[in-house]
């Protein structure tokens, strides 16, 4: 008898059939002895559209919402039927005794693998595959300590109320706003609050306004204080700030206390998934989801590191027995790896092993896999470079400085200095500070200069929002999870509700539009946070998942009844005054992977064309320049913009077909020809006149 593994993608069953012994390879499954390994395609299924469970909402109209169904029911997703239909026959054969869940250990995980065994009726035994990394060592210690798959009821619970909260709340709400405002607008339990958090950003950028300031400066030796106020921007006048000079100038300056303390600063600990893209978008500007794709590559591919999709940053226990085996596979990566395997690779930071902050899965580490650097790319080898150095942390010192305060009075006034020296580096390099040689010697009591300057000041508007910026405020505010929150940002973006500017995100006017035709509950992020946390809830076992349905069903009336009732406007800017020419309606600009292009505003007209022509990889005979492709009536055609050559594009079978012997000795001929050499009018005149001189 053979179990049957699920894996999540292709690559996964790969591995898991190579290191189970499941050598025979076929179109759809892997197969050995005593095991059959298959997989999905990420989701094969997925909750059914609205118009499939109920015809009448086929057509987009107010009157029909909102959609409330008794039973959403599964459908399969396009193009995946066949991996299903092979997985279904895997599962019916008589010699499969039970099936392992082998998919991402994690909700939509979970999901994927669950709809599949609902979708094929499965009645046997099923046991749960649950690991942290992709290693040989990890999955056969996995496969010995399988799990039934009971234990993760909740989890799949949790899953299920996610997906069934969206379709509600996401469909409904952009069903209603598109229809009542005639535009494509895009709305979600997440996102919609998501969206806000940007624009709150913005919208305290818009209201500052700069203002100037002046403060009193102490100079002593090297060092350099400002007087202590309550309101650091009280003097708005410099003849404030003078005034105070003057009257200070007049007082006995004296050291009024001196205090010391050591400081102990110990490594920070692993990295979450959101820390480490929010290190990436700092460092390298990289995006949430380009970083989670580099890691997902690290994990899956070169078995470098965990399990990515973390919101933890501690480690079992049990996985201290793993740590020199962890650190010898980065030896190479710095010259003090080998003073800590030297050191019996002892992990200093040893709060990092707390069972109790560990969720479905642990810190970011790197696995016990040797890296083989040519064969990542720089992008990865920039991310997995970052969470070794952080793991390496564990085992290296604390960062030890002294630090001295000195507060200086003159009359009433205050100033504070501060001082810092480095006793020990441990894991971090010292600031240019703390690295300071000129050490001031202060004494109680001990007589201070009146060496007073004026120091004028500008105030800052707050920081637009980056990637990083923003996962720091969903993480706040419990916006999606680790594993989803990269594709909320990337969803915003490809709906035109906001876009990118450098390394800052801003909100488009049909983003800002969006905000106030909203009920404002969906603005904010605290129902969506209550959701979240009801959601994590349930996966704990301690929220039933059809009371988190019902009150999502409750609050999708409210939100679509207030859209229904608003008397708002709404403007779209995408609307162009170009007219279609096939109808004769207004064209829509609109983004695609592609570039900008015009679509008919007419929901039965299908006409669209490119705003600009497209730049193709075609020369101009004439300037050798990249010519365009122009969509003519009689086809398209090439066309340099530059000298307004035009050429005739061959058709896909005619550039495939290869040339004959005859045509390439032709060819060669034609350019192994030497060349005459042409004269310049200007060289033939210089030539004539040399000839007239020599007479």
């Amino acid at each position: 008898m053979k179990q049957l593994i699920l894996a999540e993608k292709p690559s996964v069953a790969k591995d898991l059939s190579r290191v189970l012994g499941a050598t025979q390879k076929q179109k759809n499954y892997y197969e050995g002895p005593t095991v059959i390994v298959t997989w999905a395609l990420g989701h094969l299924l997925g909750l059914k559209m609205p118009e499939e469970v109920n015809k009448e909402w086929q057509t987009w109209q107010l009157e029909t919402l909102p959609m409330i169904p008794k039973k959403i029911g599964i459908q399969p997703l396009p193009k995946t039927g066949q991996q299903l239909k092979a997985i279904k026959q895997l599962a019916q054969r008589k010699d499969v005794k039970e099936l392992v869940i082998a998919t991402d250990a994690g909700r939509e995980g979970e999901l994927v693998a669950r709809w599949i065994i609902e979708w094929i009726r499965f009645d046997k035994p099923i046991k749960r595959l649950w690991i942290s990394s992709q290693t040989d060592k990890a999955i056969k210690e996995g496969f010995r300590k399988l799990r039934p798959a009971e234990e993760y009821q909740n989890l799949y619970q949790s899953a299920l109320a996610r997906a069934q909260a969206d379709w509600l709340v996401g469909l409904n709400v952009t069903r209603a706003l598109t229809v009542k405002y005639k535009d494509n607008l895009s709305a979600g339990r997440v996102q919609t609050p998501t969206l806000a958090l940007v624009r709150k950003q913005e919208q305290a950028i818009e209201k500052f306004r700069a203002q100037t300031y002046y403060q009193v400066e102490l100079a002593v030796g090297n060092l350099r204080a400002t007087m202590a106020q309550k309101n650091p921007y009280a003097f708005q006048e410099a003849a404030q700030a003078q005034e105070v000079i003057k009257q200070l100038q007049t007082q006995k300056g004296k050291v009024a206390s001196i205090q010391e303390k050591s400081q102990k600063q110990a490594a920070p600990l692993p990295y979450d998934l959101t820390e480490l893209q929010q290190e990436a978008n700092a460092r390298y500007g990289y995006s949430a989801k380009k970083t989670l794709g580099l890691v997902q590559s690290l994990y899956e591919l070169h078995k470098l590191v965990s399990y990515p999709r973390t919101d933890s940053k501690y480690l079992p226990k049990d996985l201290q027995q793993t740590m020199k085996e962890r650190l010898a596979a980065v030896a190479s990566f710095s010259p003090e790896v080998k003073l800590y395997l030297k050191n019996g690779a002892k992990v200093i930071q040893t709060n990092v092993f707390n069972d109790a902050k560990v969720t479905d899965h642990h810190g970011l580490i790197p696995t016990e896999e040797r890296a083989r650097y040519e064969k990542l790319s720089s992008d990865e080898q920039k991310i997995y470079q970052l969470i070794v150095q952080r793991f390496l942390g564990l085992f290296a010192q604390p960062h030890l400085t002294k630090q001295q305060t000195v507060v200086v009075t003159f009359g009433t006034a205050q100033f504070s200095f501060q001082q810092k020296q480095v006793m020990q580096s441990g894991w971090k390099q010292p600031t240019s500070t703390e690295a300071q040689v000129n050490w001031e010697n202060w004494s109680k009591e001990q007589q201070i200069a009146p060496a007073f300057q004026l120091k004028k000041g500008l105030t800052m508007p707050p920081k637009p929002l980056t990637e990083g910026t923003l996962l720091g405020k969903m993480e706040k505010f419990h916006l999606g999870t680790p594993a989803t929150r990269a594709e909320i940002i990337d969803k915003l973006i490809k709906s035109e509700l906001m876009e990118r500017t450098g390394n800052h995100l801003v909100v488009t006017p049909k983003g800002k539009q969006l905000l106030t035709l909203v009920n404002p509950d969906l603005v904010t992020p605290a129902l969506t946070q209550k959701w979240e946390e009801e959601l994590e809830a349930i996966a704990a076992g301690k929220y039933k998942l059809q009371t988190f349905v019902t009150q999502i069903e409750q609050d999708t009336r409210e939100l679509v009844k207030e859209i229904k009732q608003s008397e708002a406007t709404y403007q779209d800017f995408a609307l162009t005054q170009k007219k279609c020419p096939e109808c004769g309606e207004l064209l829509r600009e609109k983004n695609t992977r592609d570039g900008k292009i015009y679509v008919c505003t007419n929901a039965t007209c299908s006409y669209h064309r490119r705003k600009d022509p497209k730049v193709s990889n075609h020369r101009c005979p004439q300037c050798h320049r990249k010519m365009e492709i122009i969509e003519g009536k009689n086809g398209a055609f090439f066309r340099c913009k530059y000298d307004g050559t035009t050429e005739k594009m061959m058709e896909t079978k005619e550039r495939k077909k290869k040339m004959t012997k005859q045509e390439e000795r032709k060819l060669v001929k034609k350019y192994s020809q030497s060349e005459e050499q042409v004269e310049s009018p200007l060289a033939a005149a210089l030539k004539a006149a040399m000839e007239q001189t020599k007479k």
